[in-house]
């Protein structure tokens, strides 16, 4: 994944009108609260426009899957230190992992990679995203689709604890990934559906078991 984009493209774009809240639902998206060690945030899923994608977060979020992970990674601009992304998930974890999905890209989808986006983090070609994750802070259009490059898969926006996402940025990195891990990673405590019923998946939950034995 490229980390980096010019100050001056990312001044030159805004972020998107804010037509979903944190307090209520909105039709077509589902809303979703990350309880994290740095603060709550709150994330609203376009069902409507990215519904693969969306609904993968969900049964991760069903399954409790992300619950006890972290942000592990924090990508800042070299240029513009308070831009760049964060980066959370179930990294390598197998125990955790589902499926892979089929990429919607951004000219599938529409939805561009602005300000507090949440997108779909991948290591292979398009089509092996699964159940790692981030949010941009400021805009990234490097990430979007374009002749040249699939991009990737963007699906809703941070609504509420914008704040908390800006200090895991700025979190102190180490040297390992380009020097973007962060040296203590950000935990997840849970992660909650707040629209909708649930719909658990049914599969194993393979770390919950090991976790009881060393308990």
């Amino acid at each position: 994944m490229r980390l980096f984009l010019p100050l001056l493209s990312l001044l030159a774009l805004a972020a998107p009108a804010a037509a979903q809240r944190a307090d209520r639902a909105t039709p077509g998206w589902v809303r979703v609260r990350l309880e994290t060690g740095a603060g709550p945030i709150v994330l609203a899923l376009d069902r409507r426009h990215a519904p693969v994608t969306t609904d993968n977060f969900l049964r991760y979020v069903d399954d409790g899957r992300f619950d006890g992970v972290s942000f592990y990674r924090s990508a800042r601009n070299k240029q513009a230190p308070k831009f760049g992304f964060v980066q959370s998930g179930i990294r390598t974890d197998a125990r955790r992992f589902l499926d892979m999905i089929p990429h919607e890209s951004t000219k599938k989808t529409g939805i561009r990679h602005l300000d507090m986006t949440i997108s779909m983090a991948r290591k292979g070609p398009p089509g092996s995203a699964n159940g790692n994750f981030f949010i941009t802070v400021g805009p990234t259009p490097y990430m979007d689709w374009s002749p040249r490059d699939p991009g990737y898969a963007a699906f809703g926006r941070v609504v509420a604890g914008q704040a908390v996402v800006r200090r895991i940025l700025a979190a102190p990195t180490g040297q390992q990934m380009n020097g973007t891990l962060l040296l203590k990673p950000v935990r997840v405590d849970r992660a909650i559906r707040l629209d909708g019923k649930a719909a658990p998946t049914g599969r194993p939950r393979p770390w919950l078991l090991e976790h009881r034995r060393d308990g």
